[in-house]
């Protein structure tokens, strides 16, 4: 194992006597650890995904199992183009939380002469490691199941066991990109038409155990012209920020047209703000995502939405926008990137959940207070005041936390944040912070507002 900086690079290599024809086969394992150097995967002895494989044209289904809906549905596994980011669920095919994997089948259409199968995974967690069993036929024995039900041993009906992986860690939960390469010491697996996946969750502490797959590649020594339109080629800009510590990952594959505006406008924004975030909202013990992406999306409805790691964007909203409120929207969005107000709830302790406007206020007032303050896009007037609500959330709620921290408290900000952070917020606090409960500042925050 090679340890260079932030990168982690492992390779093993596993001869296994398996129970078929061949000689020996050969399972090649590579690890990227979590802090992955860009986009891509780069290994040194297994190849990058292929868009001319023999399983681009292949027929992809589940045998056994059930995918997650909030993943991608099992065509990214032979898209060619991997995954962009650690956190990235439309790029990937995994199955559906609480269950204990699946079986997926390729069918090649006609009986190949296969000489290796790779597989690849990204996910900064448990979901990061791959665990299965593979399987092949050529559909010609007696008694073939191309289909084997869960429970059944696939060589009882007609299939071969190629081999077995298992990429999880000695310790620690393994997060990282992981390729694997299956091969015979003779130079061909065998003849086959059909492959099976036997996969198994990594762990089941929580329902989240399923691996994230980002590609199979089925290698036969040619090269396969897609029969209907592939994805388009990725198109990422990376971005790297505070001295190195901190990669982006900026993805326009859908929106092409936006790739020139990302480059020029959101990239210097991104490398210049996200630092700046990690900065003003702080915790003991706490570290920021060194990695993240933010996808513009040529279907979603609305604005944007974060989710982990993962920033989403409306492109059509963006491109109406593309001179005037995008960018703070995007900053409105990294700041959840590093709130991850969810993680001390998930340690099973005794703790709170931070209300919604408190999360959003503090998400808008980083942004219309302290990044874009000459647009005073969160001032309230006229006859707003009258109806205005501290816990009315995003502008409201941003004004208000903007006035408690004028008049009462300049650390507000990062108390609230660590509250929020380590799921210990109470409405309590507020008395801490300032002497007065949370209604006497609203009813003080109006006041000041009729003035």
């Amino acid at each position: 194992m090679r340890v260079s900086g932030n990168r982690v690079a492992g390779v093993l290599i596993v001869l296994a006597a398996a129970a078929v024809s061949q000689a020996d086969v050969q399972t090649v394992v590579e690890h990227n650890g979590r802090e992955a150097p860009s986009g891509d995967f780069k290994f040194e002895n297994v190849p990058a995904p292929s868009r001319t494989d023999a399983a681009t044209n292949a027929k992809i289904t589940i045998a056994n199992g059930r995918r997650d809906r909030n993943g991608g549905d099992v065509g990214v596994l032979r898209d060619g183009r991997g995954s962009g980011g650690q956190d990235e669920p439309g790029a990937n095919f995994f199955f559906a939380p609480g269950t204990k994997g699946g079986r997926l089948l390729l069918d090649l259409g006609e009986i190949t002469e296969v000489q290796k199968v790779n597989s690849y995974s990204w996910h900064s967690s448990t979901r990061g490691p791959q665990v299965y069993e593979l399987f092949a036929a050529d559909g010609k024995a007696d008694g073939f199941e191309v289909e084997p039900k869960a429970e059944k041993d696939p060589v009882t009906c007609g299939w071969k066991r190629i081999a077995k992986v298992d990429t999880r860690p000695k310790e620690g939960v393994g997060g990282g990109q992981y390729g694997v390469s299956i091969s015979d010491s003779d130079g061909t697996l065998g003849k086959f038409r059909y492959l099976l996946f036997d996969v198994s969750r990594t762990e089941d502490r929580d329902p989240f155990g399923n691996t994230f797959y980002s590609e199979i590649d089925v290698v036969d020594g040619k090269e396969h012209e897609a029969k209907t339109p592939l994805a388009p080629e990725p198109r990422r800009e990376m971005v790297t920020a505070g001295n190195g510590k901190y990669e982006i990952t900026i993805d326009t594959t859908e929106t092409p047209d936006l790739s020139d505006w990302a480059r020029d406008e959101l990239a210097p924004l991104v490398k210049e703000w996200y630092p700046k975030l990690v900065e003003m909202m702080p915790s003991e013990g706490y570290e920021a995502p060194k990695q993240f992406a933010i996808v513009f999306s040529a279907n979603m409805q609305g604005v944007a939405s974060t989710g982990g790691t993962r920033v989403k964007c409306a492109a059509n909203w963006m491109r109406q926008n593309l001179k005037g409120e995008a960018k703070g929207a995007i900053v409105h969005e990294m700041v959840h990137v590093v709130q991850q107000y969810n993680r001390a709830r998930r340690s099973g302790r005794n703790t709170t959940r931070t209300p919604g406007w408190v999360v959003e206020g503090i998400a808008d007032y980083v942004r219309w207070f302290l990044y874009e303050p000459e647009s005073h896009g969160a001032e309230i007037t006229g006859r707003r005041v009258a109806s205005a609500r501290y816990d009315a959330s995003y502008r409201v709620s941003a004004n208000f936390i903007n006035w408690v921290s004028n008049t009462y408290d300049k650390e507000l900000l990062k108390q609230l944040n660590t509250a929020a952070r380590e799921a210990r917020y109470s409405e309590d606090l507020w008395k801490e912070w300032t002497g007065r409960n949370l209604e006497e500042l609203g009813a003080e925050w109006k006041e000041a507002l009729a003035k």
